[in-house]
């Protein structure tokens, strides 16, 4: 079944079409939460809010821009609207921990296994992810769906709803960012990102 037939089937409420959209789908979504949030069990709660807000939203898909493109702005937004959640959490506990004499909840460093890294470079992968973290949102979404998600600067662009210059920019200031801060891991860096 092709692509717009999958769709018109979904707008009319069809549940195997949503379950064939899932199979096809869940992994990119899936492996694109978790390059934003580096966390196995928040990417597998983003994958199913991110197919809760298509099966409840798909009626508004006109087709203006590529079904892909759509369901990449879904789950950036909904990756990153996770983070803020658990940042606004953790802000929440520790002031409450101020005023109750709680103690502080320990922060254990980020898990990761990105299916898309291959076994004898997830080390230095686990620290690239780490640093990610410490860059603006909007340039560690560019690098990560242009590096891990092998999407052209044009395609990156799309989904993020702006300019090729913008996309452009924000991935060399990426990495501009991230050299700085992993060199204090590695002292000096080649040209390896």
């Amino acid at each position: 079944m092709n692509q717009p037939d999958l769709i018109a089937q979904l707008q009319q409420g069809d549940e195997q079409a949503f379950t064939k959209l899932v199979e096809e789908w869940q992994d990119m979504v899936y492996n694109t939460a978790l390059g934003i949030v580096q966390n196995e069990e928040d990417a597998d709660d983003i994958t199913q809010e991110v197919f809760i807000q298509v099966y409840q939203s798909i009626s508004s898909f006109k087709g203006i821009s590529k079904f892909s493109t759509w369901l990449y702005r879904i789950t950036v937004s909904k990756a990153l609207d996770h983070e803020k959640k658990k940042k606004r959490k953790k802000r929440f506990g520790f002031v409450q921990s101020l005023f109750n004499n709680q103690d502080e909840e320990i922060l254990l460093p980020a898990v990761f296994d990105h299916p898309g890294v291959e076994l004898e470079k997830k080390e230095k992968a686990r620290e690239l992810f780490n640093v990610l973290k410490n860059i603006p949102d909007k340039q560690r979404i560019a690098f990560t769906l242009h590096k891990l998600e092998g999407k052209s600067h044009q395609e990156v662009a799309e989904i993020m709803n702006t300019t090729l210059f913008a996309v452009e920019s924000l991935i060399s200031r990426a990495k501009a960012n991230l050299k700085k801060e992993l060199i204090k891991y590695y002292g000096t860096l080649k040209d390896t990102i």
